[in-house]
């Protein structure tokens, strides 16, 4: 794969990596669409083209997610990790996600998780993810020399499913009970219809969104896990808590 050397103008706030065509949507598209009807820009990278499904094709699949990314505002790549079922942790694989680190220098990165108790490509890309945020930031690895060190601000990890959710990690809750937030994040669920027609996943991610509203006395709510403990300059900083006290 030819490296792309010259970095955006405009880097986008987030740089979203899923390992299938649809995780990032399930997972944490109302983040997106929250944070792109505020003007800020979101870059996705899926890391297969779900050729191992039980139901769509490879081309419909990617068709589905270019869909999905445009309806949510965000870019949108590909790049091939070994494809679907098939993604390990390697350190080629690393070094390539710290590449594309490098060359979008978004500062804030989203991953699913890498708790071991769901799909095993989204525990192995959530740890490789990891491991490139570190090695983005080093100068001098020679394998990521086409593009200058990056460190990212944060790295924020997505549960696609319950069993996904790590413990004893405190998330940080967005509200995305907007109806043009919800209306966009459920149309670019839906635009998976390969997937959608099978199971009720849009019901089950809005559920899930609900029970996380209703800790935080929201409509609806979705959970990202912070990587590293949270930085802020002055209380004032702060929402308010989830809990009301």
């Amino acid at each position: 794969m030819k490296p792309i050397r010259t970095p955006p103008r405009d880097p986008p706030l987030l740089l979203a990596f899923g390992a299938h065509p649809d995780d990032i949507e399930f997972g944490c598209g109302g983040v997106i669409a929250r944070e792109t009807q505020a003007g800020r820009g979101a870059h996705f990278v899926v890391c297969s083209r779900g050729e191992a499904g039980t139901h769509g094709t490879a081309a419909q699949r990617s068709a589905e997610a270019r869909r999905a990314a445009n309806l949510l505002g965000a870019t949108l790549e590909f790049v091939n990790l070994g494809g679907d079922a098939r993604i390990e942790v390697r350190r080629a694989h690393v070094m390539v996600l710290a590449g594309i680190m490098r060359r979008i220098r978004a500062p804030i990165v989203l991953a699913p998780t890498p708790v071991e108790n769901q799909h095993p490509d989204h525990a192995a890309l959530g740890r490789m993810v990891r491991e490139a945020a570190r090695l983005a930031r080093y100068g001098g690895v020679r394998a990521l020399r086409h593009w200058p060190a990056h460190a990212i601000d944060q790295l924020l990890f997505y549960a696609i499913t319950v069993e996904g959710e790590p413990a004893g990690v405190a998330p940080v809750l967005l509200d995305v009970s907007a109806p043009r937030i919800r209306r966009a994040w459920r149309a670019a669920m839906a635009a998976h219809a390969s997937q959608a027609r099978t199971r009720r996943y849009l019901e089950f991610q809005e559920a899930r969104a609900r029970v996380q509203g209703e800790r935080a006395g929201v409509a609806l709510a979705m959970a990202l896990y912070p990587n590293d403990p949270l930085m802020f300059t002055s209380l004032a900083a702060l929402g308010r808590a989830a809990r009301h006290i």
